[in-house]
């Protein structure tokens, strides 16, 4: 086993926000990867702060949660949450680096599929990503919901116990319907739900399971953070006073596992 203050190289790289993990194994494998001087090519070696790593070039800081950026977006409903796309779709990372291409290279911690908007939190901070997305973290995501059809009691009293829909299982959750006096049109209504692990496509299959067909789906927060005062598109960097708070509410009393 590693010592608590070492990790992978491969995983030291990522996490320092260079790139992912995949390709930072690839640099390895390659040789674009000195240790102290030396060519290395074992993507597994465990490394400690007091190694020099330099990729391609360019030395690389040794990830620690201490240092930490973190940034709002409010993702736009048609992009894709990834650094790279098979597909060749248009990503987060594109529009944010076409709109702000002083920012560092970012990490997102969590995704949004293609079709959902809203809230996603961003980091240069490998490390803090990991632990922020740790299901031992416990941190509560809110979303809003539309959805053409009706959601009962029955099966909000389902959905308590938890589900399970091809093979998986899900855990309990409430849904609440938003009281509007607006008379809406058609059978169109707005839902709010939390939940603080986030399966893949885990809402969209869950109203599927009931027959509702979800129409927009919104993230609007993320523990403690909120979407209130972003417009689609826009990225605002949180003040570094809350990212420490955030780090204290969330990291430091998390269960460890």
């Amino acid at each position: 086993m590693s010592k608590p203050d070492t990790m992978r190289l491969a995983r030291a790289i990522s996490l320092s926000g260079l790139c992912s993990r995949r390709d930072a194994e690839k640099h390895i494998c390659d040789g674009h990867v000195t240790l102290n001087g030396v060519i290395h090519n074992m993507p597994n070696h465990n490394v400690s702060p007091q190694d020099e790593i330099i990729v391609m070039g360019k030395k690389i800081i040794f990830p620690q949660v201490s240092r930490m950026r973190l940034w709002r977006y409010y993702k736009p409903s048609g992009l894709v949450t990834t650094h790279k796309d098979e597909q060749k779709r248009v990503t987060v990372f594109d529009m944010i680096r076409k709109h702000n291409p002083h920012l560092p290279r970012l990490i997102s911690i969590g995704r949004l599929d293609i079709n959902s908007e809203g809230l996603l939190l961003l980091t240069d901070n490998g490390s803090f990503a990991e632990n922020l997305m740790s299901p031992r973290t416990q941190i509560e995501r809110r979303y809003r919901v539309r959805a053409l059809g009706d959601f009962t009691d029955t099966m909000q009293k389902a959905l308590e116990k938890g589900v399970r829909i091809d093979t998986i299982r899900y855990r309990p959750i409430k849904i609440v319907q938003e009281v509007t006096h607006v008379k809406s049109n058609g059978r169109n209504k707005w839902y709010r739900l939390s939940l603080y692990e986030g399966k893949n496509r885990e809402i969209r299959k869950i109203f599927e399971h009931f027959n509702l067909r979800v129409n927009r789906l919104i993230r609007i927060g993320y523990g403690n953070i909120g979407i209130t005062g972003l417009t689609s598109g826009q990225i605002r960097e949180i003040p570094q006073t809350s990212v420490e708070k955030i780090n204290t509410l969330y990291l430091d009393k998390a269960p460890r596992m």
